[in-house]
């Protein structure tokens, strides 16, 4: 089953808005997974780490993740998955979007393998009346 990991530039309040929304969502806030132990850690061994876990990463940084997985994926390396969130798409103060988009993904993917998964979060949409 998915568990979603979220990085130290996501606040921990979109994982406590979460899983008030719905309890069964596994979300946890690198903050607090482990104590808090991983905050201010190298991208590889965070990964490494979430990979022995089967925890998928959420993150705005692309420009330090998305070099690794390209060098892991040459070496054959695997990783649990890989959720990217653009500020364009989302902006990191927008709680609320963050927490609607973390949810629909949820919904759809819970029951999916990430293993090697790479996503782009996408905000949601208002559905017209």
């Amino acid at each position: 089953m998915l568990t979603l990991l979220l990085d130290e530039h996501i606040s921990p309040i979109v994982a406590e808005q979460v899983a008030l929304k719905n309890a069964l969502a596994r979300i946890v806030s690198i903050h607090h997974w482990r104590n808090g132990e991983f905050l201010h850690t190298n991208d590889e061994v965070i990964l490494e780490v979430a990979y022995e876990e089967r925890i998928t990463l959420v993150t705005f940084d692309q420009s330090t993740i998305r070099p690794v997985l390209k060098e892991w994926g040459e070496q054959g390396r695997s990783h649990a998955g890989v959720i990217f969130i653009d500020d364009k798409s989302i902006a990191q103060n927008d709680y609320g979007g963050l927490v609607k988009a973390l949810l629909g993904v949820w919904r759809r993917k819970s029951e999916t393998d990430f293993t090697n998964t790479v996503l782009f979060l996408q905000a949601t949409r208002k559905k017209c009346a």
